[in-house]
C-alpha cells in the first residue's frame, strides 16, 4: 500500500471544509481558558489624560528653581480636577490622579520638605522634566489591536478586557470531541478481569485531556470491544452530538480490525487511510458531512502523537487559531539514530540556553508505540522526515513543543 508523505496529508488535512465559524457570547469571569473569537481593539486613549504615577506635588518644571512653591490644596485619585496651576503654584496629587492643567512633572513626596503650616514646599531633590507623568496613551491608543483574534483567554486578558469594560465577550464555541478505545483486551478504568491478557485503557482519558487542554468538549465513549455492530453503532451515536469523532484500536490489517472497515459503511469519505509517519501510519482521516471521523492506532504512544498531529489541527480551525501548537528549531545535544524511513517523531526533552533551544533524550526509552510515559515531564516530539537518517549531535531540527495549546 502506497502512504502519503506526512507533508501532504498535512495538507489535505488542512484543506477540509470545517463549516463556519461557531461562536458564543460569555460574561468575561466565564471565559478564562477560552479562546478569543474577536479582535480587541481600544475604543479610547489609556490614559485619556496625563496621569501621576506617584505620589507628591504636581508642578511647572521651571518652578522647582524656587525657594518655595504654594500648596493649593490636595487632588486625590478619583477626582475631577478643574484647578488650573500657575507659576509658583503646585497641588498635591496621588497615584492615579489627573495631573492638573498647567503642571508639566510631578515631584515625588520624598524630594520636598513642608512649611509648618503646610502651605508651602521646599524642593530637597529637583526631578527631570516630566517625572512620575504617564502620558496620554501611554498604554495604548485608541484603534489598537490589544489581543487578536484566537487567543486563548489568560489572567492578563482578563484585566486588559476589564479595563475595557467588556462585560460580554465573543468567544469560540468548543469544538466537541468524543473518544472512544476499542478491543476487547481492554479494560476501562476500574473494571475487573481474571485475564492477565487483557490490558488496561489509558488512552480514552489521555486523549479526552489532551483535546480539553486544546479547548474542546471532550465527551468520553470508554470502551468497546470487537463487535462489529456495537462499534458501528457507538460511532452513529456519537456523530449525532460530536463535531470530531476520535477512535483508537482497530485500523491496522489484523482479523479483528473492524473499524477501518466501518467508517465507510457509515457512509463517511476517508480522505486517506495510511500516512508515511512513525508512530502511526495506520491512521484513517474520513468526513461525514459536516462531521469528522479519526481512526487512529492503539499504542498509547501511537494514539496521543497522531491525536496532536491530526486531532489538534481541526480543532483548532474550528476555534479560530492560527496554529494547533508551537514549533521551533532545536540543535541537537546528543547523537540521534533514526529507527525507520518514515517521518518520525520522536520524545525528546527541550532545553533553553542563552535563548537557543536543545535537544536532548535522556530517560526516553526506545522501543514500541506503547510507551506513554516518555511524554512525562514537559516532553516534546522532535521531527525528522523521510530523507533523514542518522543525525549527529549540533543538527538542527524541528520540534513540536507540547506545553501550551
Amino acid at each position: 500500500m502506497k502512504l502519503l508523505s506526512y507533508e501532504t496529508s498535512q495538507n489535505m488535512l488542512d484543506l477540509l471544509d470545517i463549516g463556519s465559524f461557531r461562536s458564543e457570547n460569555l460574561p468575561l469571569s466565564s471565559t478564562l481558558g477560552r479562546i478569543l473569537a474577536d479582535n480587541i481593539v481600544a475604543e479610547y486613549n489609556d490614559p485619556q489624560f496625563p496621569t501621576a504615577s506617584m505620589d507628591g506635588y504636581a508642578v511647572k518644571h521651571t518652578d522647582l528653581d524656587r525657594d518655595s512653591i504654594s500648596i493649593l490644596g490636595d487632588n486625590p485619585a478619583g477626582n475631577d480636577e478643574r484647578r488650573v496651576l500657575v507659576e509658583g503654584e503646585c497641588i498635591k496629587t496621588f497615584t492615579g490622579s489627573m495631573m492638573p492643567d498647567g503642571a508639566d512633572t510631578l515631584i515625588q513626596i520624598e524630594n520636598v520638605s513642608v512649611s509648618e503650616n503646610s502651605d508651602k514646599i521646599y524642593i530637597d531633590e529637583k526631578v527631570n522634566f516630566g517625572s512620575s507623568v504617564r502620558p496620554i496613551g501611554e498604554g495604548y491608543k485608541a484603534g489598537d489591536v490589544l489581543i487578536k483574534k484566537g487567543t486563548k483567554i489568560g489572567f492578563a486578558e482578563i484585566g486588559v478586557m476589564a479595563g475595557l469594560n467588556k462585560v460580554m465577550v465573543k468567544v469560540a464555541l468548543k469544538p466537541r470531541v468524543a473518544v472512544i478505545s476499542t478491543g476487547s483486551e481492554i479494560l476501562d478504568l476500574g473494571e475487573q478481569s481474571d485475564n492477565p491478557a487483557q490490558i488496561r485503557s489509558s488512552n480514552n482519558y489521555t486523549l479526552c485531556a489532551l483535546f480539553e487542554q486544546a479547548g474542546a468538549e471532550a465527551i468520553q465513549l470508554g470502551t468497546a470491544p470487537d463487535d462489529r455492530d456495537e462499534i458501528m453503532q457507538t460511532f452513529e451515536n456519537a456523530l449525532a452530538s460530536a463535531d470530531i469523532l476520535i477512535s483508537t484500536g482497530g485500523v491496522s490489517v489484523g482479523d479483528y480490525d473492524f473499524v477501518k472497515d466501518i467508517v465507510p459503511r457509515l457512509g463517511a469519505e476517508v480522505i486517506y487511510k495510511g500516512v508515511a509517519i512513525k508512530p502511526g501510519k495506520h491512521i484513517m482521516v474520513a468526513q461525514r458531512e459536516g462531521k469528522f471521523i479519526l481512526a487512529l492506532p492503539g499504542f498509547a504512544y501511537s494514539s496521543t502523537v497522531v491525536s496532536i498531529l491530526y486531532g489538534l489541527p481541526l480543532i483548532s480551525k474550528m476555534l479560530g487559531k492560527s496554529e494547533p501548537y508551537k514549533r521551533v528549531e532545536a540543535k541537537l545535544s546528543q547523537r540521534f539514530t533514526k529507527r525507520s524511513r518514515l517521518t518520525e517523531f520522536t520524545a525528546c526533552n527541550v532545553e533553553v540556553v542563552d535563548g537557543e533551544y536543545f535537544v536532548n533524550f535522556v530517560d526516553k526509552k526506545v522501543g514500541s508505540s506503547a510507551i506513554l510515559t516518555n511524554m512525562l515531564n514537559n516532553s516534546a516530539l522532535m521531527v525528522t522526515g523521510e530523507e533523514d537518517g542518522d543525525l549527529e549531535e549540533g543538527t538542527f531540527v524541528n520540534v513540536i513543543l507540547l506545553e501550551n495549546f
